[in-house]
């Protein structure tokens, strides 16, 4: 099996949604699918994740999509510069718009699919859409933009310490 994204580029991750160091997170793990163009990942949610009976809470949707989004723009960035996605400096994203269409309720109980590639030019801001199968069902798409950026002059922002 091919090595996930998150465990090349970020093998120590705290994000709750893709971080494997995150010992509550749910450990998404984000491939190069064979044709080159998708990144895929699957996801199958545990109970607690329930919105309406046997269907999957649409905010644990909406987390999947952001993540997996995100490591998509990321995979296209190493790419584009023809670079392991475990080398250095890494490649960091943050989320800039989240848009998601709910189509059809996600059912519990059935693995989900995430298939995204990134529509239009890679810049420091690009457009990622993903799409959320149960099963061969599309029940969600994500529309969303992805802003390349220095983590470290983020959390500093955050935290009122960059002039």
């Amino acid at each position: 099996m091919i090595t996930a994204l998150q465990d090349l580029a970020a093998p120590h991750g705290v994000c709750y949604g893709c971080g494997g160091s995150n010992p509550n997170g749910l450990h998404l793990k984000s491939r190069w699918h064979e044709d080159g163009v998708h990144i895929v990942a699957e996801h199958l949610p545990d109970e607690k994740y329930c919105g309406w009976p046997d269907l999957v809470y649409g905010g644990l949707i909406a987390m999947l999509i952001d993540c997996h989004s995100n490591w998509t723009a990321m995979a296209y960035h190493y790419r584009e510069e023809g670079r392991e996605p475990s080398s250095l400096p890494r490649i960091d994203c943050v989320t800039g718009y989240l848009g998601i269409k709910y189509i059809k309720p996600t059912p519990m109980g059935v693995s989900l699919t995430l298939r995204a590639k990134v529509e239009g030019e890679l810049g420091r801001k690009t457009r990622v859409v993903c799409e959320v199968y149960a099963g061969d069902v599309l029940t969600a798409i994500g529309d969303s933009t992805f802003v390349r950026v220095s983590t470290e002059q983020l959390s500093a922002q955050a935290h009122g310490r960059e002039d």
